[in-house]
């Protein structure tokens, strides 16, 4: 994700990092050539081309443009929802976090196993608890990019479940069972009040909810016959432009043609690449940033003091 200040608006004119330019190039230069060749030919030999007329191209750029500003604003949409999604799960992995802080300590603890006193117990379930919401946000995150978690989740969790997280299809899913076990085990160690354990067990009924959600919109995307007649129209109405445009705008026909290009080619590259939000390119959301801030926030509140850092912006991008 680009994350910057707003530029000079000279600067931001040039700007190339977040910028659609570098995907959609190609086009770009297919359409400058073909329009140059045109209006040279058109130089040279006069009424080549014949002019059919502005109003032509403005019902076919019409029509273009509803279709690419449907497309873009429902590409919008999951990317937008995709953020409240995981700004959710920030909420969520924070309070209970808080409740277990709060509601499971050495005053409320009334089991004592294994000649471990309550302090010890209370301590340990905190911890497994906290530990475990940490493994969820990173196991979501490798999820929905399709990377390797083990590196960042096998640390917070026990291992005796390493084996069989490494063999369950939805690492997440299986975190988040181990986490129900757990709660399972306060309520019956009578560590807090029924009321306290409903709250909780709300938190993980959100974060679950969180997971489907983004596992959704993950694997539905926009419906392919729909970009393939934005992609056809769009490539069709660009590569004929330049020759119902050149007897009427002569020299300037590659400017205008390629500033057109630039919008339409733009828009359907940027639409697609906001469809699906979760991935690593420059306009998608800083997974791995967010996850961290979770990791960060619930171990400084264990008290622990040996925590990674902030994930900072580098040359104003994201991850």
């Amino acid at each position: 994700m680009i994350v910057r200040q707003t530029p000079h608006p000279f600067k931001i004119f040039f700007a190339l990092r977040g910028s659609i330019i570098p995907k959609i190039y190609p086009q770009l230069l297919l359409v400058t050539i073909l329009s140059t060749a045109i209006t040279i030919i058109q130089h040279w030999i006069p009424d080549s081309f014949p002019y059919y007329g502005i109003a032509t191209f403005t019902l076919l750029g019409i029509a273009l443009s509803l279709f690419l500003g449907f497309r873009n604003n429902a590409s919008y949409q999951r990317w937008w929802e995709a953020r409240t999604l995981w700004g959710q799960l920030v909420y969520d992995a924070r309070s209970l976090a808080r409740q277990v802080l709060s509601f499971i300590d050495e005053d409320n603890t009334t089991a004592i196993e294994d000649g471990k006193d309550s302090n010890e117990t209370a301590r340990n379930t905190q911890r497994t608890m906290i530990y475990l919401t940490i493994a969820f946000a990173h196991a979501v995150r490798h999820r929905l990019r399709g990377t390797e978690p083990w590196e960042d989740i096998e640390p917070f969790v026990a291992a005796i479940h390493h084996d069989g997280m490494h063999q369950a299809k939805n690492a997440p899913d299986y975190i988040m069972r181990l986490m129900g076990k757990q709660l399972g085990d306060i309520r019956r160690q009578g560590m807090v009040s029924e009321q306290v354990i409903q709250n909780m067990d709300e938190r993980l009924t959100s974060m679950t909810i969180v997971l489907a959600a983004c596992e959704r919109i993950h694997n539905t995307p926009l419906p392919f016959a729909y970009m393939l007649l934005v992609h056809r129209t769009t490539y069709l109405y660009c590569i004929m432009l330049p020759f119902g445009l050149v007897a009427s705008l002569g020299w300037a026909t590659p400017l205008i043609c390629a500033v057109i290009a630039y919008t339409f080619f733009g828009l359907d590259a940027l639409s697609e690449e906001l469809e699906e939000p979760f991935g690593f390119a420059a306009n998608q959301l800083p997974l791995t940033a967010l996850s961290r801030t979770i990791e960060i926030n619930l171990r400084e509140a264990l008290g622990e003091t040996d925590i990674p850092p902030d994930i900072t912006p580098i040359n104003g991008y994201l991850q």
